[in-house]
């Protein structure tokens, strides 16, 4: 298929990447355009100064972008996809935003024969790397079977969660349990570290028990390490908790552990940790 990909950082850079080596003809867009310069020379494909020109003729667009704001303006802005996109074709947003900005594109799309597909990944970096994303889908089903073989170029697992939304309703359903994981595996280790243990060995021993977790598995060693230069930046996170606890006040979800953990993050922000990863939770539990 004619494929574009708009946002090309952390995740979007080599998800793009996925698609033009799969044989799909992609052209990517980016804000500061030397990222979409480096792009085509390493994968070939070809780039455009707007999000209008790039999606020009696509089958299927993609888009990572930051957050809410960002995404309104690659979709809707002036030079925004909509304007260049063909009926028939399908919007595919992998960035992490709130349900109701899913919601208002979706319906937007409607109106202009484009169909919107909410599907926020989770994996991280190394995901992206590897082609091994989970994806988490909210739309209509039968655009979701047209874009989910083009999804799986870059994924392990692609799922339809539901109408539009679910998809991210349900990334806020995974950055609930990665927070309160972290925060109870920092607590642990913390407690370990003041115990007077080998906490490498004492991962060793619980992650073959009740307590295994990926983050146990990805993260507890560099925790005891005390590594944090990698991963999914703690900026990131608060930016997701905060749509959580948006959402919640909407549903009527209790979180208390997740504020208070989202507030554990603001610390560790204020400790000059902004970018880094979100294991470093361990960090205020030091000073």
């Amino acid at each position: 298929m004619k494929t574009a990909f708009l946002g090309l950082g952390v995740m979007g850079y080599h998800m793009a990447g996925y698609l033009q080596k799969a044989g799909h003809d992609t052209t990517v867009y980016n804000r500061t355009a030397a990222k979409s310069e480096k792009w085509v020379a390493e994968f070939g494909g070809s780039k455009a100064d707007t999000p209008a020109a790039a999606v020009d003729g696509a089958d299927i667009v993609f888009a990572c972008v930051g957050n809410d704001n960002d995404l309104r303006a690659v979709v809707l802005g002036e030079n925004g996809a909509y304007g260049g996109m063909k009926s028939g074709s399908i919007f595919v947003d992998n960035t992490t935003a709130s349900a109701e900005v899913a919601r208002e594109l979706y319906a937007a799309g409607k109106e202009r024969g484009v169909s919107f597909i909410d599907a926020p990944v989770s994996g991280g970096e190394a995901g992206a790397i590897n082609g091994a994303l989970t994806v988490m889908c909210g739309g209509d089903a039968d655009a979701f079977a047209t874009a989910q073989p083009v999804i799986d170029t870059f994924s392990r697992a692609v799922t339809l969660m539901g109408p539009s939304g679910s998809g991210q309703l349900t990334k806020m359903v995974n950055q609930v349990c990665i927070a309160g994981a972290l925060q109870g595996l920092a607590e642990a280790l913390n407690f370990s570290e003041m115990a007077g243990l080998d906490s490498k060995l004492v991962l060793d021993v619980i992650s073959k028990g009740a307590a295994q977790s990926w983050q146990m598995d990805n993260r507890g060693t560099t925790m005891v390490d005390d590594k944090f230069d990698f991963g999914f930046a703690v900026d990131w996170m608060r930016k997701d908790l905060g749509i959580v606890l948006a959402e919640a006040e909407n549903n009527g979800a209790q979180m208390p552990v997740t504020a208070l953990v989202d507030q554990f993050y603001k610390d560790v922000q204020a400790m000059g940790g902004n970018r880094w990863d979100t294991s470093s939770l361990i960090r205020r539990l030091k000073r």
